[in-house]
């Protein structure tokens, strides 16, 4: 089991020793987090009881745990959301680089037939040619 620590703290002037398993540091920040809410709630009615005013803390601080949940939340759907966006766009990629690759394997057969092709017209234009001077050189 952790070794709890003792720390002391100071909540609306007041002295508390608390005990816990978190840090130190940790402790010291919840303390002044709760401190500065309700010297925020007494600067505003300074006629507030400290329990009243612990008490609208705790409402406070409920407020600010559940906005905090539902942000959470909303997050989480959002990393969902663009982790399926992620995924679907990986897969796009993936088929649009196949395409590419069979187009580009495509270009290059066809660029090959066109050369074979120009080489054969070109043997033809040179046989015509050929024939032509023949002809006229008789």
């Amino acid at each position: 089991m952790s070794d709890k620590n003792r720390v002391e703290v100071k909540i609306a002037g007041k002295e508390y020793a608390l005990k816990g398993t978190e840090s130190e540091e940790y402790i010291q920040r919840i303390a002044l987090y709760i401190d500065k809410k309700m010297s925020e709630i007494l600067r505003r009615n300074n006629k507030l009881s400290t329990q009243m005013a612990a008490v609208l803390t705790a409402v406070n601080v409920a407020d600010d745990y559940f906005k905090a949940c539902n942000r959470a939340d909303e997050l989480a759907r959002e990393l969902k959301l663009a982790q399926e966006e992620i995924s679907r766009l990986t897969a796009e990629n993936r088929r649009l680089t196949e395409e590419n690759n069979n187009l580009a394997t495509t270009n290059t057969t066809l660029q090959l037939d066109l050369a074979k092709r120009e080489a054969e017209l070109n043997e033809v234009r040179n046989s015509i040619n050929r024939n032509l001077y023949r002809k006229s050189a008789l």
